[in-house]
């Protein structure tokens, strides 16, 4: 189910994403986001709805401070792992934790987080997770020197993923990170 795309411009993280919700080969149109800002961060999520609300309701996202990189794969995955573990969404497999994708923005920062907790950094500038994220990637790419404004290369990213992926629908919905203050 789900794609859900990033790109970082101009100092800030734009996020777009669809709203279904898959089981089989049955579709839900959700009403309840796969989007939103927690505290300094813009979010996105896939795999499943319970770790969504976790991370939208539940979890006390710590303020980013010193060293990004050190924070987000020490602070950041530990305060998400006791959130997930308290909400009863984390699992645990052969004695290794496990949990949900999701894309993650600070500041002028995009980070993919994988089930495995590992913190990822595009190169690129741009990210996609879900069942549509190839076909998400390959437009990102494609607009990539177009000189698009980010929430029509965001657009254009979740129509290419909802037309050929049958997990994603329409309507997409877009955040983006607040503005940094000096």
């Amino acid at each position: 189910m789900t794609v859900i795309v990033g790109l970082v411009h101009n100092g800030r993280v734009h996020l777009g994403g669809d709203s279904a919700g898959v089981a089989g080969l049955r579709l839900t149109v959700r009403r309840d986001p796969k989007l939103f800002r927690n505290g300094p961060y813009a979010m996105g999520f896939t795999t499943s709805f319970r770790m969504g609300q976790l991370l939208h309701h539940a979890f006390k996202a710590p303020k980013p401070k010193g060293d990004l990189d050190r924070f987000m794969t020490t602070v950041f995955v530990d305060k998400l792992r006791k959130c997930l573990k308290d909400g009863g969404w984390a699992r645990k497999d052969s004695e290794q934790e496990q949990a949900g994708t999701f894309l993650v923005g600070v500041h002028s920062r995009l980070f993919a987080v994988y089930g495995d907790y590992q913190i990822a950094e595009p190169a690129d500038g741009y990210a996609a997770v879900g069942c549509g994220d190839e076909f998400a990637l390959g437009a990102l790419h494609a607009t990539a020197e177009l000189y698009l404004k980010p929430r029509e290369r965001l657009a254009l990213a979740l129509a290419a993923a909802g037309h050929h992926s049958a997990g994603v629908s329409a309507p997409f919905s877009y955040v983006t990170t607040p503005k940094r203050l000096p």
